[in-house]
This record gives structure tokens, C-alpha cells and sequence, in this order.
């Protein structure tokens, strides 16, 4: 009996060991036989993952991330204990003890394959899922399966077993365009991968089975399922105790995304990088990691962005209720599903989609998109009085129940009545000393509207363009004391055979058979003799067209380009003295540049460096710099005031160092100069007059006596302007209709744009100290009599101190070298044509 049972078993024993040497050599054939179709696993050491482009700020804030895979790549040393756990619960809990392979499931797989020949069991390791995913193709086949595991096994060999583990985490796709862990992190938790807890580790790790049917925006119910599924099997390895398997547990998955963990909302200036570099560097750019420095600074970003929703928003409410934006049936739905149902509604500008779910006597009640709920106080509803109907006594005249508007969040329980607004913004601004874009925002919202106000919307500037044409004047010998008459005027169409005569409103490419062109001031009336300074301070029309006259239109056109605005968009006839070219924001603000920096022409720029993914330089700017300090004068800082408000460099040291301890700036990094030093502080001090005592004056409730700048409003208040600066920050202010309509009764420059300018400039000044601007050299003062003009001594009873440029001094002033511009007002009607 003994002898037959051993006998038996050596029959087995040869039969198995038999077996398995034939299984082994079939194995080491399979190998041999696929060896030439394998990948080199080795390539996986320097695998270049595709990660997006990143954009920050100056001061390393991400501002957009672009890239049709989103990805973060993360070390070993960044990924939490929890992922780890999750992740060997959810796919292979062996992974540090196997060689790559998992024999039992493979045994399993093949098993199940044999009798069905189609590979549809599981078994995979992470080793093998990551070189499924990344080195070979995914169909379902054995031939696939093999190569899966002879590449896995030498895989272990070529990588150790947290490297693998880490490119596991950063390539796997997660659902919703997210590669790797961390940016699904962001994704569906909208916080980074250090800060997820078990719950939502538990929640990733279920979405690897099927990221497009698992993940939480696609199915909240069956990513719940799979979730309780990990957290069960963590439990179960001891990851997890019961209490906080408990906790885990009951922790409800929300569908909301958010996007990349983006720290400062700037859309317009993520696009005006990627088309720059996308036409530098072409597709690679979304996939090979570049990283761009901007020149933003994420605290004046965030200033402009709110300046600008703050105007656009005042403006119209100023203009009254145009009604609800929709309604709801909301009989049988909780407010889970008034918020599913309110998921058509966008939110724009930061105001919320919310229906009104209560009307009481003092107030109404709505739930958000966002599922929360919020009391509107009738306060907040004055302002919605509707076109042809009284202003309202009650929440119940201005909304319903069921009503679909939009609300301004002023507490975590309290919101404002808002609504969309129809009209547009845009906001720039620069540091002046090399013109460095600091802050920018295109528009109210980037999702509504995608396009660039700032940079594509070449509009009139109106009386904002008139300190150009002022410069131009100071240069062609006039002085802040000359005095034109303000006085009707006339100017005749020519006659049919002659051309067609220019009207105000015209720009280039039109032209209207009209009558005579009979220009007024805003207020229409007129002043008589004028002095310059007041024509600018009062913005007077009829002034600023007879200096142009004077100085003569052709003179004006190339003047005025070397601030930088280009020539081929100022009309050439006298209606451009009164702001009929067509210019952008962009460009305003970077001609007002040269008034701030001591006359030098900059060139606005965005991009300071661009980066590889491994942080090697591949550009860098150079820009030129103004350079006031290299000439003897400049703008100096008043006491130690910082130096500069943008966060600055090298050019702001430059212009605001005192005394020595600087090398002299090279010439070829000095910017052109646009006008003399003398000619910008004149100009300056004329436009710090617009704020004392002029259209500006709304600006004074800043409370600094270092601020300059025009208001503008196109004829028929189509467009309204501000555009001003201190001695390191220059901005531009915009609103108007995309499609140009008036902006209504009273709407102009000083009421409209200006308070955008104020909202912004308190937040970027506050804290510094004023900065003056010292007298250069090549400026006279001399006293003249202040409603006329002409010199007067001290013993005059009303004069007044004026600045004269040292090369166009009025008669009488000692040392004059030429007699300047003669105080005769010219005609008042010209029978010519204007051009």
C-alpha cells in the first residue's frame, strides 16, 4: 500500500514538475517570441509626463493653467499616507511584496480566459496597470496580457517600488481631463493633495476602475458606491479604525468641480500668454511644462478686478431693473433640486443664479446655485425701479416666487439684488518706469465674453486724448498762460466737387455729406478768452480745436506718436483734438506713461520670463527703462518712500534713487524719450489740476496730492474714460457698450470710469507715502495775472505763479529766447476744408 501511494506520488511529482517545466518553457518562449515588440521600461525613468502650461504672477501666484490634460505632477515624498492606503485598498494590496506580478490573480485571469478567450477578469498589478497605461496599447487580448506581464516584471528591475508607486499616482487618469492624483484633488475637492483626509482619498482611489463612469460629476451615486467599497477594504487592511471608517462613511460626495487651484483670477492675461507663446513655440507648450513669470502683480489684479465689477456694476443699477432672468416651477423640489435646476444659469462676475423661493414684507428669500440659501433685504432692492413703472414700496414689486435673478453675496446669509450687466469694462495698468503690465482685466467676466477690451477695442478717447495734443502745443511754443478764445465756431463743408467734410463723430473710413461743423463745449456754452491751463483743467472744447488749428493737424498726428499711439488711428483733421481717434485702453495708458516717468517713451510688456519644466530659462525680458535719473532729475521718492507700488525693478531704481550708489544706466537699456522732461512735468502739473479743480475732481476723495490724469467722453457718451497716474503707477478706465450706444443721461468720464480709477488706486496706494514731482530742469516759474494771462508783478491783486518751458518764455521774462505764441485768437470761421 505504502509502495503505491509513494509510487503515486512520484508520478505526480514528475507530472508537476513536467508540467511546469513545459509551462516554463512555453513562458520563456512566449518571452523570446515577444521580446522584439517590447518597450524599453527603461524610458520610464525619464518618462515626460504632459503637463500644462502654468502662468503666475510676479509674485508666484498661479494665475491660469492651460492644457488638455491637467496634471500636478507630485515626488514620493508629497504623496499623503492616506493616498498610499487608499490606493493599495482600492487595486493591489501587495504591491510592496510582489515582484510585479501577482501570481494567484494572474492564475485567476488566465484561468477564466481559457474557458472564455476574452480577457475580462482583473489581476493587474499597479506595476502592470501603469505600463498598460503608458507603455502599450489597451485592448483586451492575451497576446496584450503578456506583454503586460514580462514588461511589469521588468519594470520591478528598472525602478524601485516607490518610484513606480509615484508615477502610478501622476499619470492615471482620474475622469474630467485630470492625470494623477493631485489634479483630480483640485479638480473635485478644489484643495491640493497634502490636505485630503481618508474620505476623499477613498473616493480617487474608486475612480481608477472607471474614471468616466466613477468620478463624482458623472455619477455622485455609483462614486459613493465605490468609495464605501475602499473605505470597506482600508478597514479591513487596518488603515482605518472603526470610528473613522464611521466618519469616512458618512461624509457625502458632492458633484461640484472646481478647476485648477488657480490663486489669482486673471483669464485675459492666461490668453494674451498662450497666443504669445503658442507663436513662438506651437503646440508643445500644452504639454511640455512651461511655467511663465508675468509682471502681474496679484495684489493689483485682484484690485482691477474689483474696481472694474464695482463701476460696471453701479453704472447699472443707475439704469434700473430689466427683470428676472428666468423662472422655476419649484412646487416639489427641495433646494438640492433648485440648485440641479440652476445649474443652466452661469455665474458671471461673481454674481449668483437664484431662484426666489419666498416673498415676505421686508425681504425675500432664494437659494442659490450653490445650494445655499440667502435673505435679500428690500434695502437691496431700491434701486430696481423698471422702465415705466414707480419705484418700488415692497420685495413683492420687484420679485416673485419662482423667479430666476442674480445675487451679490454680502454675508454667508445675506445678498444683494443684482443683475447681469449689458454694459462692458476694462482696466489697465503700468508700471511706468518700464512698462510692465501690473494688473489687467479685458472685461466683466471672461466666460461671458472672452474678448480683450484692453488690448482689441480700439474705441475714442474723447477729452482724454487731450493732454497729447496740449504736449504737442507746450512744444510748438504755446504755454500754460496763453490764452485762446472760447468762442462759437464754425467750419464750412466744402463744396461737392471739393470732398465731403468731416464731422465730430467720424472716424476713419467714414465719411458724411453733412452740414457745417458747428463743435460746442460739454456744457454748451462758451467761456471767451481762455488760458490754456483752464481749457485743459475744464476739458473746453472749442480751445483745444483752435490750438490744433494752430499748431496745425500734421504736427499733432506725428507728435502724438511719440507717446506710442499709432499714427495710422488719429484722423487726420481738427476732430482728433477732440479725441475722435481710435485707440485702446492699452495704448492710452501707455501714452499717459510718459507723463509719469519724466517723458520716456516704454514699451508695454507681459511676459518677464518663460521657464522649462525643469526651471531653466528660455526667455527673458528686456525691457528699456525710463530713465529721468540719468539725465539729473526725475520723480524722487518723498522721504524712504518703497520704490515702487508694482513691485518694480531694475527701471524704478533707477527713476527714484537719490543721490548716487546706482552705475549709470546704459544707453541702450535708457527708452526713447517722447518729450522733454520739462514738457512732461508741465503737463503733469496741468493734469494734477484736473483733480484739484477740474473734471477730476471726484479723484480728491483719495486724499493725495500725487495724482494726475484726464476724464474722457465720446460724443454722444458713447465710451467714458479716466486715465491717470502717480510717479510709479499709471492706469486707464473704460465703459462702455460692445455695441456703441450711448451710455445715457449724465454719463460721463468723471461719473462713469473715473470711480473704477478710485476703487483701484486706494488699493494699490494704500500705505505709501506720497511721491513728488520735483521741478526738472528746463521749467520757469514766473507770475502772471490769473484771469488773463499776461505776466504781472506781486503787487498785481489777482496772480498767480505759472511754469513756462525755459525755450518759450512769454515776452517780459528775462532771458526769454523768443517771443512764444501770441495771445490772438484766431478767426472764428474758416472757409477751408479741415483736413
Amino acid at each position: 500500500m505504502t509502495t503505491r501511494l509513494n509510487r503515486r506520488l512520484r508520478i505526480a511529482a514528475t507530472v508537476i514538475v513536467s508540467v511546469a517545466g513545459i509551462v516554463g518553457l512555453a513562458f520563456l518562449s512566449t518571452y523570446y517570441y515577444l521580446k522584439p515588440t517590447l518597450p524599453d521600461v527603461a524610458v520610464l525613468r525619464d518618462v515626460r509626463l504632459q503637463v500644462p502650461l502654468r502662468v503666475y504672477s510676479r509674485d508666484g501666484r498661479l494665475l491660469a493653467q492651460i492644457g488638455e490634460q491637467r496634471r500636478v505632477p507630485v515626488t514620493w515624498e508629497e504623496i499623503p499616507t492616506v493616498v498610499v492606503q487608499a490606493v493599495l485598498a482600492a487595486e493591489d494590496d501587495r504591491f510592496f511584496e510582489h515582484p510585479g506580478v501577482d501570481w494567484q490573480g494572474v492564475l485567476r485571469a488566465l484561468a477564466v480566459a481559457a474557458t472564455t478567450m476574452e480577457l475580462s477578469q482583473g489581476g493587474s498589478t499597479l506595476t502592470q496597470q501603469l505600463v498598460r497605461t503608458t507603455l502599450i496599447t489597451k485592448e483586451r487580448q492575451l497576446r496584450r496580457k503578456l506583454r503586460e506581464i514580462f514588461l511589469a516584471l521588468s519594470l520591478e528591475n528598472e525602478l524601485t517600488k516607490q518610484e513606480i508607486f509615484t508615477l502610478f499616482v501622476n499619470t492615471q487618469f482620474l475622469g474630467q481631463r485630470s492625470y494623477g492624483f493631485a489634479a483630480a484633488s483640485e479638480t473635485y475637492f478644489g484643495k491640493p493633495l497634502a490636505k485630503i483626509d481618508a474620505a476623499e482619498a477613498a473616493l480617487l482611489a474608486g475612480i481608477l476602475q472607471a474614471p468616466s463612469r466613477l468620478n463624482p460629476a458623472a455619477n455622485p451615486q455609483r462614486a459613493t458606491e465605490r468609495r464605501a467599497y475602499v473605505l470597506r477594504r482600508m478597514r479591513e487592511l487596518r488603515y482605518l479604525d472603526d470610528a473613522g471608517w464611521r466618519e469616512a462613511i458618512a461624509r457625502p460626495v458632492s458633484r461640484e468641480l472646481f478647476g485648477p487651484r488657480v490663486q489669482v483670477d486673471a483669464p485675459w492675461v492666461g490668453e494674451m500668454v498662450r497666443i504669445a507663446l503658442l507663436e513662438k513655440h506651437g503646440e508643445r507648450i500644452y504639454t511640455d511644462g512651461f511655467q511663465v513669470v508675468t509682471t502681474v502683480d496679484s495684489r493689483l489684479q485682484r484690485a482691477a478686478d474689483v474696481a472694474l465689477r464695482s463701476a460696471v456694476l453701479e453704472y447699472d443699477r443707475r439704469h434700473g431693473f430689466r427683470g428676472r432672468a428666468g423662472q422655476l416651477e419649484l412646487e416639489g423640489r427641495d433646494d438640492d433640486a433648485i440648485a440641479l435646476a440652476l445649474e443652466e444659469y452661469p455665474t458671471v462676475g461673481g454674481l449668483l443664479p437664484a431662484a426666489v423661493v419666498a416673498v415676505g414684507r421686508n425681504d425675500a428669500t432664494a437659494v442659490a446655485r450653490t445650494g445655499r440659501r440667502y435673505r435679500l433685504p428690500f434695502d437691496s432692492m431700491r434701486w430696481a425701479v423698471r422702465e415705466s413703472r414707480p419705484a418700488p414700496n415692497a420685495p413683492g414689486d420687484v420679485v416673485a416666487v419662482g423667479d430666476v435673478v442674480y445675487l451679490l453675496p454680502s454675508s454667508p446669509t445675506d445678498a444683494l439684488l443684482a443683475q447681469l450687466p449689458a454694459v462692458q469694462g476694462a482696466f489697465v495698468a503700468l508700471d511706468p518706469h518700464d512698462g510692465a503690465i501690473v494688473a489687467l482685466a479685458g472685461g466683466f467676466d471672461y466666460q461671458a465674453s472672452k474678448f480683450n477690451r484692453v488690448m482689441q477695442a480700439r474705441r475714442q478717447p474723447g477729452s482724454s486724448f487731450k493732454p497729447f495734443v496740449y504736449s504737442a502745443a507746450l512744444e510748438a511754443g504755446f504755454t500754460p498762460a496763453s490764452v485762446i478764445l472760447d468762442a462759437p465756431v464754425v467750419y464750412e463743408s466744402p463744396a461737392p466737387e471739393h470732398g465731403i467734410g468731416v464731422r465730430p463723430d467720424a472716424i476713419e473710413g467714414e465719411v458724411q455729406e453733412e452740414e457745417d461743423w458747428r463743435p460746442v463745449n460739454d456744457s454748451r456754452r462758451f467761456y471767451g478768452p481762455t488760458r490754456l491751463r483752464d481749457a485743459l483743467v475744464r476739458s473746453r472744447n472749442l480751445v483745444t480745436i483752435r490750438v490744433m488749428r494752430q499748431i496745425g493737424v500734421g504736427y499733432a498726428r506725428d507728435f502724438v506718436a511719440r507717446f506710442g499711439l499709432p499714427k495710422e488711428h488719429v484722423p487726420a483733421d481738427l476732430t482728433a483734438a477732440l479725441g475722435t481717434a481710435q485707440l485702446t485702453p492699452l495704448e492710452m495708458a501707455n501714452g499717459f506713461a510718459a507723463f509719469a516717468n519724466g517723458g520716456s517713451r516704454v514699451t508695454p510688456y507681459l511676459i518677464e520670463r518663460v521657464l522649462t519644466a525643469d526651471g531653466s530659462v528660455l526667455e527673458e525680458a528686456a525691457p528699456k527703462f525710463a530713465c529721468g535719473y540719468c539725465g539729473g532729475g526725475a520723480f524722487l521718492p518723498a522721504g524712504n518712500a518703497p520704490v515702487s507700488v508694482a513691485g518694480g525693478g531694475r527701471g524704478v531704481l533707477y527713476a527714484t534713487e537719490v543721490g548716487g550708489g546706482l552705475p549709470p544706466l546704459p544707453e541702450e537699456e535708457r527708452a526713447p524719450r517722447a518729450v522733454s522732461e520739462a514738457n512732461a512735468w508741465i503737463i503733469t502739473d496741468l493734469l494734477r489740476d484736473v483733480i484739484r479743480r477740474g473734471t477730476g475732481q471726484r479723484a480728491r476723495a483719495l486724499g493725495r496730492g500725487d495724482i494726475a490724469g484726464k476724464t474722457g467722453t465720446t460724443n454722444d457718451g458713447r465710451d467714458a474714460w479716466f486715465s491717470g497716474f502717480n510717479p510709479d503707477l499709471v492706469a486707464t478706465a473704460w465703459v462702455g457698450f460692445d455695441q456703441e450706444r450711448p451710455l445715457g443721461a449724465q454719463e460721463e468720464g468723471a461719473r462713469t470710469a473715473l470711480p473704477m480709477w478710485i476703487y483701484f488706486m486706494r488699493e494699490a496706494l494704500a500705505g505709501r507715502p506720497e511721491r513728488r514731482f520735483p521741478m526738472p530742469d528746463g521749467v520757469v516759474t514766473a507770475r502772471v495775472a490769473a484771469d488773463t494771462g499776461p505776466l504781472a508783478d506781486a503787487s498785481a491783486p489777482a496772480s498767480e505763479f505759472e511754469y513756462f518751458l525755459a525755450d518759450h518764455l512769454p515776452p517780459g521774462v528775462e532771458g526769454a529766447t523768443g517771443a512764444g505764441v501770441q495771445n490772438v485768437p484766431p478767426p472764428q470761421k474758416y472757409e477751408e476744408p479741415i483736413f
